[in-house]
């Protein structure tokens, strides 16, 4: 789809939904649309059912994590026209505490998207039939795709032979970090004359093979 023709739909959906459309840009041959939060069902059906947009299937929907915003987080939405042949990226903002409407009526599929972004991200979807955790297990702390969640997590999980059930511990390192010299990756490491190095020393070259 040329980018004119992204640009058109865009101007079409600006038009259609008014202050509901913040701003659009076409980027890598994509039209990404960025939405007020509180329109987002509206958005998303008229994008489903306009003559002009048809787009008939939520093929994605995740979140981005940017801490240092107030509304640190944005969903986002990727859409798919079989009777255009065409993709859109919907974006709106939103924070920690505030919730974000359901595109589950509209979209069934919808719910297994919201609950793993609220597992990954802690985002909350008001109105989805069954929001809780689908990719961690029961009683997981935090939220792992959030900046500010440690890469080692906060617990450690392992079977226990003497208890036979599976048991949750807070993490622990089994080695401390390394420090380096940054002369060497190994720390001590003392230079020792390898086979070959009396060449050098010699002043031979590769492209000479003789000083």
């Amino acid at each position: 789809m040329s980018v004119q023709a992204l640009n058109d739909l865009g101007e079409h959906l600006a038009g259609a939904l008014g202050a509901d459309v913040a701003s659009f840009e076409t980027r890598s041959g994509q039209l990404t649309v960025q939405v007020r939060r509180g329109a987002i069902e509206k958005v998303l059906k008229f994008l489903r059912d306009d003559s002009d947009c048809r787009f008939e299937s939520l093929v994605d929907l995740t979140g981005v994590d940017y801490p240092d915003r107030e509304e640190r987080f944005d969903v986002v939405y990727h859409l798919l026209s079989y009777s255009h042949n065409q993709r859109i990226r919907v974006k709106i903002m939103t924070d920690e505490e505030t919730p974000v409407p359901s595109a589950v009526e509209l979209f069934p599929v919808a719910g297994w998207f919201e609950r793993e972004v609220w597992d990954m991200f802690g985002i909350f979807f008001s109105d989805n039939p069954d929001l809780r955790r689908i990719l961690t297990d029961y009683g997981f702390e935090g939220h792992p795709l959030r900046k500010d969640f440690p890469l080692t997590g906060y617990v450690e999980v392992r079977y226990d032979e003497e208890q036979k059930r599976v048991v949750y511990e807070p993490v622990k390192l089994t080695q401390d970090f390394r420090t380096f010299d940054f002369l060497s990756p190994w720390e001590g490491m003392t230079r020792t004359m390898l086979p070959g190095d009396e060449k050098a020393a010699e002043g031979e070259t590769p492209e000479s093979g003789k000083a």
